[in-house]
């Protein structure tokens, strides 16, 4: 599982190194590739091949004649894009997921569990802020047994 976060810089050319304390949690199955898409707050998921394939396990399941099946299955796909990472450890994301995202020069990696977010440092800060409840009163309620 990936955990912890860490301040990096994403070269001219788009590239990030993917921090050794995450990739020790890459399955051999991933084969040093990754998938990132588009986030659901304006930051960009990556996801080991491993667990890419059984989000696209789960994305089979849905309808594609429901017309929100189908949207999701194109938005979330669309923007999807897989690299391997190279001898430096890095890995190539793409120009529209970095405008996406709004990455500069400095990027705040996440260990998100299954898988690993990127954010620009300014837009983490005001999602955070942004929130109508406090950590205590958010882990109460989606911490709560049932």
């Amino acid at each position: 599982m990936f955990r912890g976060q860490f301040t990096y810089s994403i070269d001219s050319k788009g590239r990030i190194a993917i921090p050794a304390r995450l990739r020790k949690h890459v399955t051999a199955e991933a084969n040093d590739t990754f998938v990132m898409t588009r986030g659901l707050s304006n930051c960009i998921d990556i996801y080991p091949l491993d667990e890419w394939q059984r989000i696209e396990e789960k994305l089979l399941q849905l309808n594609s004649f429901q017309p929100d099946d189908a949207r999701f299955i194109r938005m979330f796909v669309q923007f999807a894009s897989e690299d391997v990472m190279d001898g430096q450890s890095r890995i190539l994301i793409p120009s529209t997921l970095i405008n996406y995202a709004k990455i500069e020069k400095e990027v705040l990696i996440l260990g998100a569990l299954k898988k690993i977010e990127v954010w620009n440092p300014k837009v983490y800060d005001e999602y955070l802020s942004q929130s109508v409840q406090t950590y205590e009163e958010i882990a109460a309620k989606v911490m709560a047994t049932k």
